[in-house]
């Protein structure tokens, strides 16, 4: 009964999408450092550069530019993650880097005892809000995500991942190899049930995907925009 009722509100969530809705509207915020579930946005399926969710679809939020608005500086979204940090009052949790995109700002958060990434984040670059990733850190994150087990083949946190960091990272550049030219998977970073990989070209962060840990499926970071910058927190 549980899953019916899931799998009915991400069809009707999905139409509104449909239907025209604002994308930034469907935000959500952050997880609690307890791991309550985030909201839902997109799915777990494999998707390519050209395939079903491209850069600005549908599924993914984009940004509150407004002419004549100036992006907020990574000084101040530096000041935003340790506010968050501070509100939550999780001594077992950490931002260890932030990256800067044209269309967000990118944060990812640690456990500091068992080293495993916990979620991801977005920062809108105009308005400054901060909001949990959409696709794998929602769908994918057995621990902190949305569907914790009931949806997309998730498993609980206690189930080991069947994949391994270095077959995350060799199926990620198979994968690369397919659709781009010239860029290569950087290291593995385990979250709870998945990886995120940044995407390195000419030594410089081209983009980020992510890896299933159970089943292998891949999912393209799609809306980042270029990168910009990066700065290291830990």
């Amino acid at each position: 009964m549980r899953l019916r009722i899931y799998v009915i509100l991400l069809l009707i969530i999905t139409a509104a999408f449909i239907s025209g809705c604002n994308c930034a509207s469907a935000r959500t915020e952050l997880p609690p450092a307890s791991g309550a579930p985030g909201g839902i946005i997109g799915h777990g399926g494999i998707a390519g550069p050209g395939g079903m969710m491209g850069s600005g679809g549908m599924m993914f939020p984009g940004t509150n530019e407004q002419a004549g608005t100036a992006r907020i500086t990574m000084d101040k979204a530096v000041e935003i993650v340790n506010d968050y940090l501070r509100s939550h009052k999780d001594p077992d949790l950490q931002a260890t880097e932030i990256l800067e995109f044209t269309n967000n700002f990118y944060v990812a958060f640690r456990e500091k005892t068992s080293g495993v990434y916990a979620f991801e984040a977005l920062i809108d670059p105009y308005s400054g809000s901060m909001y949990s990733e959409p696709g794998p850190n929602m769908m994918w994150n057995a621990k902190y995500g949305m569907m914790t087990g009931m949806m997309w083949g998730n498993l609980t946190p206690s189930v080991p991942m069947t994949v391994t960091p270095e077959t995350a990272k060799k199926n990620a550049q198979i994968y690369l190899d397919s659709y781009l030219s010239g860029v290569v998977a950087g290291d593995a970073e385990r979250f709870y049930g998945y990886y995120t990989l940044e995407v390195l070209k000419d030594n410089r962060i081209y983009g980020m995907l992510s890896v299933n840990g159970y089943t292998g499926q891949i999912w393209y970071h799609f809306w980042h925009g270029p990168f910009l910058g990066k700065r290291l927190l830990e």
